[in-house]
């Protein structure tokens, strides 16, 4: 049996007083795409944001209970967050490329580790964009803005800057819903062929996307997980009334 490359312990956070995940525990595994799923506001991307603690960067934020990657709680006062992002990487629902040329977004994160190398740096910046699908379009268009892309190419170069870092982990919130549905499915297909290599959880409010491209689904309600498991399973088969309403389109 695979060992799971993350395991998340019985989490709760508040955000001041209000309760925003309910004692949530799941485990993510190696080379699979976990697909997170409810309503607005049921707690999907306050799991992602604890994962690599960006919510540190939120006030009066109150985590409890575990997150294990690499045999040891990532909120443990000996965790250095610098390195841990680095690891897990994030890509947001809005691309957000910074205001430079497509190929500084890339190296951004090479050149706060120090790597200043250009023939290192120019064969990283190759490797992501292909790893993220868009080479082809952008490969004589480098040290251009990467803000003149469309918000699809925008996305995919904020895929390639989390690529050249060599996470092991990506988290995507909502990485296609700001998106038209060709750039969508482009997106789709990189995450897809990006498995072989990485592990990751996608936040998504599209049932389809869900199951088209994950191996396994959380379905998400009022910062309770109600239900995990086989994608196939959970859309097909679910044990809770309220995943089924929620699949049927009952509520959301």
């Amino acid at each position: 049996m695979t060992e799971p490359i993350l395991r998340i312990s019985d989490l709760s956070v508040y955000y001041d007083k209000k309760k925003a995940l309910n004692n949530v525990s799941l485990d993510l595994y190696p080379n699979e795409i976990t697909a997170l799923i409810g309503p607005s506001g049921s707690g999907k991307s306050t799991l992602l944001r604890s994962v690599n603690r960006m919510n540190d960067l939120v006030p009066e934020v109150t985590v409890t209970g575990s997150i294990i990657y690499n045999g040891h709680n990532i909120y443990s006062p000996r965790t250095d967050t610098v390195e841990l992002r680095k690891e897990i990487g994030m890509v947001f629902q809005q691309p957000n490329p910074f205001p430079m040329t497509i190929y500084e977004n890339v190296v951004y994160g090479l050149r706060l580790k120090g790597v200043k190398d250009k023939k290192v740096l120019d064969e990283i910046v190759e490797k992501s964009l292909i790893g993220a699908s868009i080479w082809e379009e952008v490969k004589d268009r480098l040290h251009d803005s990467a803000v003149g892309l469309s918000g699809g190419q925008q996305q995919r170069v904020c895929i390639a800057r989390v690529l050249a870092t060599s996470p092991k982990m990506i988290l995507l919130d909502e990485p296609t819903s700001a998106l038209d549905p060709i750039s969508a499915g482009k997106i789709e297909d990189t995450l897809y062929e990006l498995k072989e290599k990485y592990t990751m959880a996608v936040v998504t409010r599209s049932m389809q996307q869900a199951t088209r491209i994950s191996d396994r689904t959380g379905f998400f309600l009022a910062g309770d997980l109600i239900e995990f498991g086989d994608t196939k399973e959970v859309f097909m088969n679910p044990q809770k009334q309220e995943t089924e309403d929620y699949i049927t389109g009952k509520f959301g």
